[in-house]
């Protein structure tokens, strides 16, 4: 590399940097085929965000990774055994993130923000019932000795009385995730429509 190249990439900054290879992934990707997927995540937010029960197609896969959890740390002692089960629905899109931050996906990794969205909703809106217990529960096994997570959780740390305040932050960092899922999809998508021709030529997914 050129010395006035690697002078200039030194004197970058990090945003700088970052803004650069956002752009450089946009150039040649479909924006057309990332619409529908947004659009569906518009509505996702808007219906979550008016109801606290309200349960997209994501709702089954966050609810059996959520089983998972708890199947997956059953061993680990009581505490765990019933926090895995919120541990593990909020790994998985992290994970993904991770993932698809590796290949280098920006696109997919908005898209994991909208997912992990869906997940801080539903985790507050059940923190929310744990002291009312009004929400019909969900085990695997047998049914006669299902747990109230968060009424367990949050007894543990004498917070049971807090429960709808805490529910309340947790869907409010869930919105606040669908926010960003929104923002940077549509940025993303928007960057891939303006390049200019030239530099679209060959298109990639």
């Amino acid at each position: 590399m050129p010395s006035d190249d690697i002078q200039l990439l030194r004197e970058e900054s990090v945003p700088e940097r970052i803004h650069a290879a956002l752009l450089d992934w946009c150039q040649g990707r479909w924006w057309h085929v990332r619409i529908p997927l947004l659009l569906y995540f518009g509505y996702v937010g808007v219906r979550q965000f008016g109801d606290a029960e309200y349960t997209s197609m994501f709702g089954a896969i966050n609810l059996g990774i959520h089983e998972g959890g708890h199947l997956l740390l059953r061993s680990g002692g009581k505490f765990l055994h019933i926090f895995g089960g919120t541990f593990l629905q909020l790994l998985a899109p992290l994970a993904s993130m991770i993932m698809f931050f590796r290949q280098r996906d920006y696109f997919a990794i908005a898209v994991c923000f909208g997912w992990l969205s869906t997940n801080f909703a539903n985790i507050g809106t059940y923190m929310a019932d744990a002291e009312k217990m009004v929400l019909p529960l969900v085990t695997v096994g047998d049914a006669k000795f299902v747990t109230h997570d968060w009424r367990y959780l949050l007894s543990q740390f004498g917070l049971l009385r807090q429960c709808e305040v805490l529910g309340g932050f947790t869907r409010g960092v869930g919105h606040v995730c669908m926010l960003f899922c929104l923002a940077a999809g549509a940025w993303l998508i928007w960057q891939m429509y303006r390049l200019p021709e030239k530099r679209r030529h060959s298109y990639k997914v």
